[in-house]
């Protein structure tokens, strides 16, 4: 039998069934709500006057999710991720309910701050279970598999979320996630019943809760900069990059902000490729829509093959398992990222068809299926037993605080150029994704620790 085809069998064996398909259940229902609140974002900041809180509604769900992603691995590490994820369910729950009867865009954000917290904690959770339920062997399968369910949310999620939206109101696509969230809940929880807890006594830690709360509260700050108006904006900009730089730090592993080879270059590149094509992504059905005049369905399916793509590539990436150069999937994958950011920004600046930048944008969601799986396997193999749950929270704010600081940079400069030349406030917020993928280039060279006397050192 093929290894491909053994690994499959043995994470779906009586011992794992249970678990891989609950995690699954709630990856797909991740990736279901995002492409479907993309999608249908740019019809309620028209229906609700909200232009201004765009990118607020995406970064600020990023920021907050750090606070859960911290909370949730020390408590992960501390009693196992059952707790947690049982937790974070409910507030999910909670924030998608006044996402949905949200009288006002800023209701609309503060539910989205909510279930943002709470798909911290989830993402955090599953990466521990995952840590903690699998043999190292079977962990890129995992990682495939998580990728793997974005495929038929991008198939379909876009126009079943465009088609609700125009029918019967965007609000019922945040109603009918909640059935999902309370099922994907029901399928993982009993699963995860006996799966063990961190030998770590390191407890709470409220020194890095607390440093999760300033460090969110900074990246708020400066998604809403740009409401201050005036010379204040760069000002209270300027002071909220300090504050993440400096708040980030007990977050993450040491040196990933200087890109120090091994582990943490690999949380630097995560943030960085990661950052580019979120950063990017929000806008495209937002330009189609303005620019094209695209229905909400329309506009959504520019997402669809970039999720396919995505999701067939970290199944190949899973099947080809430990026996490739995670360094070259992961490379591969950051200029494919910057190859589809490339085409957003010359579809704009030179007036070419939406099909050009969605072409593009399938490449990118490849290349993010290439380095996506690699990127969570090489950290957790970095990483002892007892760091588990701080490299899960470590990558997943790595995912929050990369979208998110790119998200609220392109968003002020959207949002000051936007009313004199809004393709002009399109074409920046692409150049500004594309020199993010570079950086992500240029950092994915030092994933992997030099080698010295045959063993391998920082």
């Amino acid at each position: 039998m093929a290894a491909g085809a053994t690994a499959a069998a043995r994470i779906l064996d009586r011992e794992h069934r249970l678990v891989t398909l609950g995690a699954f259940a709630l990856c797909f229902l991740a990736a279901f709500e995002n492409l479907a609140v993309t999608t249908v974002m740019p019809t309620i900041s028209r229906e609700l006057n909200g232009a201004e809180l765009y990118a607020v509604a995406f970064a600020g769900p990023l920021a907050l999710g750090v606070v859960g992603m911290v909370v949730a691995g020390a408590w992960s590490d501390r009693t196992g991720p059952r707790t947690p994820l049982i937790s974070a369910a409910v507030l999910f729950l909670l924030g998608i309910a006044v996402a949905g009867a949200a009288p006002t865009m800023a209701w609309l954000v503060v539910g989205r701050l909510l279930y943002g917290m709470a798909g911290g904690a989830v993402t955090v959770t599953l990466y521990v279970v995952v840590a903690r339920a699998y043999p190292e062997e079977l962990r890129p399968r995992m990682f495939g598999g998580f990728a793997a369910m974005w495929i038929l949310p991008a198939l379909v999620g876009p126009a079943i979320a465009g088609a609700v939206a125009s029918a019967v109101g965007w609000r019922w696509v945040f109603f009918g996630v909640l059935a999902l969230v309370v099922a994907a809940t029901g399928m993982i929880v009993p699963a995860t019943r006996g799966i063990r807890r961190s030998d770590s006594d390191a407890g709470w830690q409220p020194a890095r809760i607390a440093w999760s709360v300033v460090l969110a509260i900074a990246v708020l700050a400066l998604s809403l900069s740009s409401q201050v108006g005036g010379l204040a904006t760069p000002a209270v900009a300027l002071v909220a990059i300090v504050l993440v730089a400096i708040a980030v730090r007990p977050l993450i592993p040491p040196g990933t902000l200087r890109s120090r080879r091994g582990l943490p270059s690999v949380v630097l590149t995560r943030a960085a490729v990661s950052g580019a094509y979120f950063g990017g992504e929000i806008y495209l059905p937002y330009l189609f829509t303005v620019r094209d005049g695209l229905s909400p369905a329309l506009a959504g399916l520019s997402l669809t093959g970039a999720g396919v793509a995505w999701g067939l590539t970290s199944l190949w990436q899973g099947r080809r398992g430990a026996s490739s150069d995670p360094r070259a999937g992961i490379r591969w994958g950051a200029l494919a990222v910057l190859v589809s950011l490339a085409t957003g920004l010359l579809t704009v600046a030179l007036g070419l068809p939406p099909w050009v930048a969605i072409a593009g944008w399938t490449i990118g969601g490849a290349g993010m299926g290439a380095c996506w799986p690699r990127l969570a396997v090489l950290a957790l193999g970095y990483s002892a037993p007892e760091e588990q749950g701080f490299t899960s929270s470590a990558l997943a704010i790595a995912d929050a605080i990369g979208p998110g600081v790119v998200l609220a940079t392109v968003g002020i400069v959207f949002d000051a150029v936007r009313p004199a030349d809004t393709l002009l406030a399109f074409a920046l917020v692409f150049a500004a994704s594309v020199l993010v993928a570079a950086l992500g280039i240029v950092v994915s060279a030092r994933v992997r620790p030099r080698e010295t006397a045959g063993r391998l050192v920082p």
